[in-house]
């Protein structure tokens, strides 16, 4: 035995199938790279990675809620972005092809819910769509172009009409949209 994946005890491996959308295969290799983050040391369940290295990963690298992501799947007293491995296992099986739409749909909503309190308000949606079209000065919606687009998304969206939209809001949106679940992932 000597390989990387021999150092998850099979009990744990176990576990961790039952627990999350994510297969053996999927697991063991999870448990592989983040090891290798780790600088390959023993016992990944409780040790923490920083966000700064978990961000080095190809499969972030490039997603323009990398940082949330880390915010929102790290349980670090500090608030710090890092994550532990079963952080990272719970942030993989939220994005696992696998997962339901439910539980897709709950994550997104908490990464596009910037201030944590529950609702996504102008504020919030300001910086989602800045987050997709970019912050340069060439992609960059106009004060008026962001305002028209904040405005059309709460009409669409804010059933309630109180000025934001909750979760039960976003999730009701989210099902009319069929593309959702299979552009919501992250494969490693």
């Amino acid at each position: 035995m000597g390989g990387t994946s021999s150092k998850l005890p099979k009990d744990l491996l176990s576990e961790y199938q039952e627990l999350t959308f994510l297969t053996k295969q999927e697991i063991l290799l999870a448990h592989k790279i983040f090891s290798e983050l780790q600088g390959g040391e023993n016992g990944p369940y409780s040790s923490r990675v920083s966000m700064q290295k978990i961000l080095t990963l190809p499969e972030l690298k490039a997603n323009p809620f990398r940082k949330r992501l880390c915010h929102v799947f790290s349980t670090s007293d500090m608030k710090d972005g890092s994550l532990n491995f079963e952080d990272f296992l719970d942030l993989l099986s939220a994005f696992s092809d696998t997962a339901t739409l439910e539980i897709k749909s709950h994550y997104a909503f908490r990464i596009f819910d910037f201030d944590d309190d529950g609702t996504l308000d102008a504020r919030d949606l300001e910086k989602l769509v800045n987050c997709l079209t970019g912050e340069t000065d060439d992609t960059r919606l106009t004060a008026e172009e962001m305002r028209q687009l904040i405005s059309n998304i709460l009409e669409e969206s804010d059933i309630d009409k109180d000025g934001t939209v909750n979760l039960s809001e976003f999730q009701h949106v989210i099902s009319r949209s069929p593309d959702f679940v299979s552009s919501f992932k992250i494969v490693l």
